[in-house]
């Protein structure tokens, strides 16, 4: 029977738990599984932490943020036994670290931030210099993204280029989420009753947007005397 290890953390004492889980004479299921194998769970997971943070207890908070730090270190773990990926939870560390300071030179550096606005309006350009290869808005947008979520980014985006209007009002009014939970819940009913897919007109409208977008940026580029060539996404 193995011992459970000391640590001088217990983030320390997780980290050597999982990896004696995954060594040999472990658990037979930990050894085998993989980055990919474990997405299912990730996303299981991180959906169970949302329901906590919305309508959960402490305790639930601190179960399911646990369950969602144990898929970093577990990933991790694979990383760091696996020829060619060669990292570990520490390098993931070191790297987030690296980003935080970089995207907040309001704090580390000498630049004047005031508002949370003011740094909305200059997180772009922080990123653009960690990303210099990334020449659209949309880059970085994961596609599997929940439809409503990915909808508001997309209009974010939309927004600074051009194609929205960022000040225009609302065509449907609402004051709380409280009053648009229930409208939401509505049009897709309406949906449903008529035998239409919600979730495939909202995201083939968002295909429409992107391509927008993409062609936007290209008229822009091309004003500058840069070639780009629209998404077809």
């Amino acid at each position: 029977m193995a011992e459970i290890p000391d640590a001088a953390t217990e983030l320390e004492r997780l980290v050597k738990v999982t990896a004696l889980l995954r060594a040999p004479g472990g658990c037979p299921w930990d050894a085998e599984q993989t980055h990919a194998s474990l997405v299912q769970y990730l996303t299981e997971e991180t959906h169970e932490l949302i329901d906590a943070i919305e309508a959960g207890s402490r305790e639930e908070m601190i179960e399911e943020l646990g369950d969602v730090l144990y898929q970093v270190v577990f990933h991790s773990d694979i990383a760091a036994n696996t020829p060619g990926e060669d990292f570990t939870i520490e390098d993931v560390a070191a790297h987030m670290t690296a980003k935080m300071v970089g995207r907040h030179p309001h704090v580390f550096g000498d630049l004047d931030l005031e508002t949370a606005g003011d740094v909305e309006n200059a997180w772009d350009s922080f990123k653009a210099r960690e990303k210099p290869s990334r020449t659209s808005v949309l880059d970085g947008i994961p596609l599997g993204m929940p439809s409503l979520a990915l909808a508001d980014k997309l209009i974010g985006k939309a927004q600074k280029v051009g194609v929205l209007e960022k000040d225009a009002p609302a065509i449907v009014p609402v004051a709380s989420e409280d009053e648009l939970g229930p409208l939401l819940l509505a049009i897709v009913a309406s949906a449903k009753a008529q035998g239409l897919d919600a979730e495939r007109a909202l995201r083939t409208t968002l295909r429409g947007l992107r391509q927008e977008i993409a062609e936007s940026e290209a008229l822009a580029a091309a004003d500058a005397g840069i070639v780009a060539i629209p998404s077809e996404d």
